[in-house]
This record gives structure tokens, sequence and C-alpha cells, in this order.
């Protein structure tokens, strides 16, 4: 099995129920970041287990898969228990043995189309073969001028005109329609600030960065997904969560 089709089987034991599968593919030192969740491999095994057993099957929709290096990233839909879909990009850290050795995600309730019409899970789902270290140099440099705010006057550098598809849930497509969300939140005393970014994930012309910032004050976790054509930013997707009070911790690891 190549550690995309790993970390797809791990994740559709949620919907299986199988702990023997989801045991195999985990190292036995497993580090969980889904500050809900234990850590270590019984625990992720004992998730499996409980949703086994509970009255609403858990259905699992994997949209995209990527690989860099010893990491696989996905967009999912997940709806636990019957609890609500959610949309959640994870990623999993694979050790020397070929074992899922590391866990991080970030998972937010599925929306109604955004003021294009747009999903957070629609949209282009091809790869075009471009150099993923290319790509991950225009995504990590967008994050840090406009994101974080290093050199915000860089940012017609990054787009194509005003060509730019947009699925985050609150903001239309365009450069213009990032403009007037941002210019909406600020109307409304609201901040979305970018702190630190902790790793840049890239396969052919996708890629993830994964930050920590805060969102009207809130300790918030950003995914951003970004697909990059003609070395432009062309498409986005993203998932916000505000990150829980240490005191609910179920582990001690950290969102990153």
């Amino acid at each position: 099995m190549t550690n995309i089709e790993k970390a797809l089987a791990l994740i559709n034991t949620f919907a299986t129920g199988d702990t023997e599968k989801a045991a195999s593919l985990l190292a036995e030192g497993y580090i969980q970041h889904n500050l809900a969740y234990g850590t270590g491999r019984d625990a992720f095994v004992g998730s499996v287990q409980y949703l086994a057993s509970a009255p609403v099957k858990t259905t699992v929709n994997n949209i995209r898969a990527f690989e860099d290096g010893d990491k696989v990233f996905l967009q999912t839909v997940y709806n636990f228990a019957g609890m609500g879909e959610q949309v959640a990009f994870d990623i999993f850290r694979f050790d020397a043995d070929g074992k899922i050795a590391e866990h991080w995600d970030n998972l937010a309730n599925k929306a109604e189309p955004n003021p294009s019409r747009r999903t957070q899970i629609d949209g282009t789902l091809e790869k075009d073969g471009s150099d993923k270290e290319a790509t991950r140099k225009v995504v990590a440099d967008f994050v840090g001028d406009i994101l974080r705010g290093e050199n915000p006057d860089n940012i017609t550098n990054y787009f194509d005109g005003d060509k730019y598809i947009q699925h985050n849930t609150g903001i239309a497509d365009g450069l213009s329609g990032l403009g007037k969300a941002l210019a909406a939140l600020a109307e409304q005393g609201i901040q979305m600030i970018y702190n630190k970014t902790y790793m840049v994930l890239a396969d052919e012309n996708y890629g993830l960065a994964v930050s920590e910032g805060t969102f009207g004050g809130a300790p918030t976790a950003y995914y951003d997904l970004f697909r990059v054509e003609n070395g432009k930013i062309a498409e986005h997707w993203d998932v916000m969560e505000t990150i829980a009070d240490k005191e609910t911790w179920a582990n001690e690891n950290g969102k990153f």
C-alpha cells in the first residue's frame, strides 16, 4: 500500500469499525494533536471501537489526497455517529517503518455555499504535474507576505488580475471579493490575524499551509489549501478552528 492508501484506510476505519486494521496501520507511539482525543495507538483504536458501537453509522467521504515526503494530507467530509457533516483537513506523518506516527487536523461544520455559490469542497480536483517546491515557495511567500502581513503591498503579485476561485464560506471569488470580506470584518471590529506558520506541505500544484493566530480575539488554527497556476494563487479552500482552552485538552501534545 502507498502512504496515501494507508491514510485513507485509516480514516475509513471510522466507518467500518475495523479496529484490527486501525491498529495495524498505527505506530505504537502514535502522537495525536486533535485535542479532543487521547494520544497513542490504543486511544485511536478505542475511538474506532466507540464509533462502531454508536446507533448511527459514521460516514467518511474523502475529497482530495496529497503526499509530501513522509506526510500525507487529506481533505475529507466526516459525519461522526450522525452528529452532522464536518469538513476536515488531516495530516499524517509516517515513520521509517511505514506506520502512521503522528496526526494533526482541523475541522469545521459543513456550511451553505458562499456568495459565489461555491462550497467548501467543490472545485478543481486534478493535479497538473507542477514542481512541488515551486508551489511551496509561492504558498509560503503568500502566507508570509499577505496572511501574516509581512509585505501586504505585494498582494497583487500573487494573483492573475481578479481571477481567484474562493471556497471560504463567507468570501466571494476574486481579489475584489477578498477585499470586500476583509473590509466587512474591519467594520465589525473583527480582526483575522495570522501569527505563525508551522508547515507548508506541497504536492504538484497544491500547497497546504498550517498556521496559528486569532479570529475576533479567539485563538485559532488556520489550514489553507491553495491551488497554484502559472505561479499565481488560483484557488483556495480552508478550515478555521477555534483552539480549545487548555484545561479541556485530552492530550498534552498541543494543536501544532
